[in-house]
């Protein structure tokens, strides 16, 4: 009988992944490179995300391969990253062939960091082609790194009553089946071990002792129609669902042979993660988003591609936390 066990992520040679960060700023980049292409679907929860070429990983659009996905910080500023992702394969003859030019295909998604050091920072171009670079040595690491340089949770109340975070990542394998996650958690809510319910990060009581609970101190909120308003009017050290200031963005990626549409589904069952361990999760003032990516040949059922995808998720956010530092 196949046994479930955990693989090492940069020993998977169908994908690489780039890091670069300035860690004065509080921001980065994370580049997943896909040379050869990648069949995409994708999954959006959250209210805000910040994205780029999203709709590719659409059923609903043309099959073609996507080349890379890139994470950043930087809020809607940091999607400039991808011109330089776009450059760096372009300069390697990678992407859709037009009959005129090949046309990388690269799909992005943002998180808001600009709150956590300085918000006239943000990823650029440079800093995209820089994390392609680092994907040439294809040495992926957790922790504060990349994307998740700059990246918290628990921030109803605020930064300074907030958790630090990172970027996670995990991979196993069931046979000749794997699946691998890659994830920057930077949620409004707090982080929960799924295995024993367990408070691992989040928010920071008032006297700095231990955790808070946010969901409860969502549900004090006396207008919770109307957070987005709240939000506006409320000092940072208020308590309040501020719009547009957190998201978890993630991707699974496994060697199992599934259409767009089909893995837009295992995003969707993907999303089981996000559920178990960010509490509360996928509110409007979110973004979370997971892409899922098919980039083998393996005969797999998609029912077991999606709930091991589910719990690889799960474990690669755990570890966003776990080694997450301040920078």
């Amino acid at each position: 009988m196949n046994q479930i066990k955990e693989i090492p992520i940069r020993g998977i040679t169908d994908f690489r992944i780039g890091n670069v960060q300035n860690k004065e700023a509080g921001t980065g980049v994370t580049a997943v490179i896909f040379e050869k292409g990648a069949r995409v679907g994708v999954d959006v929860s959250g209210g805000g995300p910040a994205s780029r070429e999203t709709p590719l990983a659409s059923a609903l659009t043309a099959d073609n391969p996507v080349n890379a996905i890139v994470f950043s910080g930087g809020s809607a500023y940091g999607l400039a990253a991808s011109d330089g992702v776009m450059g760096w394969l372009e300069e390697r003859g990678i992407g859709y062939d037009t009959g005129y030019a090949k046309v990388p295909l690269v799909c992005q998604s943002c998180i808001y960091d600009l709150g956590y050091r300085r918000a006239d920072v943000r990823p650029d171009a440079a800093m995209g082609y820089a994390a392609c670079e680092a994907s040439l040595r294809n040495e992926p690491v957790c922790g504060s790194v990349g994307a998740g340089c700059g990246a918290t949770v628990g921030k109803i109340c605020g930064i300074a009553r907030a958790s630090k975070a990172g970027l996670g990542l995990y991979a196993a394998s069931l046979g000749k089946l794997w699946v691998a996650a890659i994830v920057v958690v930077n949620a409004l809510g707090d982080i929960y071990d799924p295995e024993n319910g367990r408070q691992v990060a989040g928010l920071r009581s008032e006297n700095g002792a231990g955790f808070a609970d946010s969901r409860q101190q969502l549900y004090r909120i006396s207008e919770p129609q109307d957070l987005f308003a709240q939000a506006a009017s409320k000092a940072e050290s208020d308590c309040g669902a501020r719009p547009g200031g957190n998201t978890t963005i993630g991707a699974v990626i496994t060697n199992a042979e599934f259409s767009k549409g089909e893995m837009s589904k295992v995003a969707s069952m993907t999303r089981n993660a996000y559920a178990r361990c960010i509490r509360p999760v996928g509110t409007m003032a979110d973004g979370d988003t997971i892409y899922a990516a098919s980039v083998g040949g393996v005969t797999a059922d998609i029912n077991v591609v999606g709930v091991l995808a589910a719990d690889v998720m799960a474990r690669a956010i755990l570890r966003a936390v776990e080694t997450a530092e301040e920078t």
